[in-house]
């Protein structure tokens, strides 16, 4: 049984406030072997992470990330909703965890809409060093990207709908992975994507029995929220390359 590439889900978000450095670090210090997290677009057209495209869930503000600009989203509080020990955390910049983690472990970016991606990719050409995925739900965003940048690496997020179509969209685009929920993961999709060398990142596993049974399966790795405690699973394998 291979080790698995473990993915933190908007960092560890088990254990702390979703997408937020206190997160990241947490998953970094957990032996994640990348980090997923969310961009959105502030009014000034900064690159920020956050999941929803309102405030109201993980911030004390409210009303859409882009009505805000950049200022006013860094003195929002993105950590007293889930724990008093977080009070105060602030929304990253893109920026901030590119200059943070570059060169330390991979970064998949999650875009909802293509000017982010625009913003994305201008953003990336400032750090050569990064090692990241742009993923999305959005085909037409990803057809878009791959259309401005041949090289970008895609991976293609699945929750509905035709799995073959999908993968099929993903070979088309030359992904570099297919991410389905684990909800709607199988064995023939597994072996489709296997047969023509295209990795599988299940989303999202905490539960150490299924993600044994997912690698058994053929899957490559998971997006987790504890990412620590499934990476404590699979501890006495060979390391991840």
């Amino acid at each position: 049984m291979i080790r698995p590439f473990i993915w933190a889900h908007r960092g560890a978000s088990y254990h702390a406030p979703e997408n937020t450095m206190a997160a990241f670090t947490a998953a970094v210090e957990g032996g994640a072997d990348g980090l997923e997290l969310d961009i959105h677009l502030s009014r000034d057209g900064v690159p920020v992470v956050i999941h929803d495209e309102t405030l109201e869930r993980t911030t004390d503000g409210c009303g859409p990330v882009a009505g805000m600009a950049l200022l006013q989203l860094q003195q929002l509080d993105a950590g007293g909703w889930f724990s008093p020990e977080f009070y105060g955390e602030p929304l990253p910049e893109l920026e901030e965890i590119l200059r943070t983690f570059s060169g330390r472990l991979r970064l998949n970016l999650e875009l909802k809409e293509f000017h982010a991606g625009m913003a994305v990719l201008e953003l990336l050409s400032q750090y050569p060093s990064a090692d990241i995925v742009v993923s999305s739900f959005d085909y037409d965003l990803l057809y878009r990207l791959r259309s401005v940048d041949g090289n970008i690496p895609l991976a293609v997020l699945f929750d509905s709908g035709d799995w073959c179509h999908a993968v099929n969209l993903a070979k088309e685009l030359s992904a570099c992975s297919f991410n389905p929920g684990v909800n709607l993961v199988n064995r023939p999709m597994i072996a489709a994507c296997v047969q023509t060398g295209l990795p599988v990142f299940v989303w999202t596993v905490d539960v150490a029995r299924v993600a044994r049974s997912l690698v058994r399966a053929g899957v490559s790795g998971f997006f987790s929220n504890d990412p620590a405690a499934l990476r404590s699973a699979f501890r006495r394998l060979v390391p991840a390359p």
